[in-house]
Order: C-alpha cells, then structure tokens, then sequence
C-alpha cells in the first residue's frame, strides 16, 4: 500500500504542478489512494520531495536526482551542526548560525539551488538570504527547519 502511493506521488509530482499536499491528496485518491494529510507529509520527508519554484511564480513539488541527494545529505549535515536559528520577515531570511560556521552553512543553502533565492550574504555568525517574496521566505524557513530538526 504505502509503496504504491509514493509510486503514484512520485508520478503525480512528475505529471503535474502541484502547490500544496491538499491538491496531492486529491490527485492520489483520484487514482483510488486513500492518505490522510499526516501520511503524505511523511511520504513527503521519505522520499526527500522539496518545493521549487516554477517560473511563472508558482510553486511546485519536484524529487532531486541521484547525485543532488548525495550532496543535499552532505550539505543538509552542514545545516544541522551549524544552524541555530531561522527567522524571517518580508522578503528576507535571517539564520543565526555558531560563531565562525556563516560561510558553510551559507553554501550550503547556495547549493539548494531554489529559484526564488535572490542571493545570500554570510558574516561570521549570521546570514542574510534575500528571496523573491513571503511565501519563498516561510519555504525557505520550513526547509531549513525540517533539516535542523533531525540532530
């Protein structure tokens, strides 16, 4: 069962631009798959699905290739020992990070390779994203989080 709904979430993704979990459920109980909201998040964080951004604005789910899985895992530990904080307000992210770790956890972030990432500025301790609007900051803060949370 739960095998043969990440096959069709895998699919669906590929298929079409989906926004949000609540039109992935739909699209998967078209395909006569009953998921709660909970069981497809989690489907969502184990095959390492993240949101893009589309260039007509929008945002989509998308699966990362093989060779950006092997990075984003060294890059997502790069996060998870540096990052201490994420916040953001307006159109700008700001990660508080220990002392010395700004320019790695930074790069990192560079390596997401998110479209609605206008730039980063790192300090010592502190970094800067500029994004392209609010809902790529709470993304962006969602992501980072969801990486963080795993020590």
């Amino acid at each position: 069962m739960k095998n043969g709904r990440q096959k069709q979430i895998l699919a669906i993704i590929s298929d079409h631009e989906v926004e949000t979990q609540e039109e992935l459920i739909e699209r998967l109980r078209a395909r006569g798959f009953k998921a709660t909201q909970a069981t497809v998040s989690r489907d969502i964080k184990e095959l390492k699905i993240i949101k893009i951004a589309t260039d007509n604005g929008k945002y989509k789910y998308t699966q990362p290739s093989a060779d950006d899985l092997k990075a984003t895992a060294k890059f997502d530990n790069v996060l998870r020992e540096t990052v201490i904080s994420v916040k953001y307000g307006g159109t700008l992210v700001v990660i508080k990070t220990f002392t010395g770790m700004a320019m790695a956890a930074a790069t990192a972030i560079d390596s997401m390779q998110m479209n609605c990432i206008l730039g980063t500025i790192a300090g010592d301790d502190t970094i800067f994203i500029a994004v392209t609007d609010e809902v790529a900051c709470e993304l962006i803060e969602q992501r980072i989080e969801r990486i963080i949370a795993d020590r």
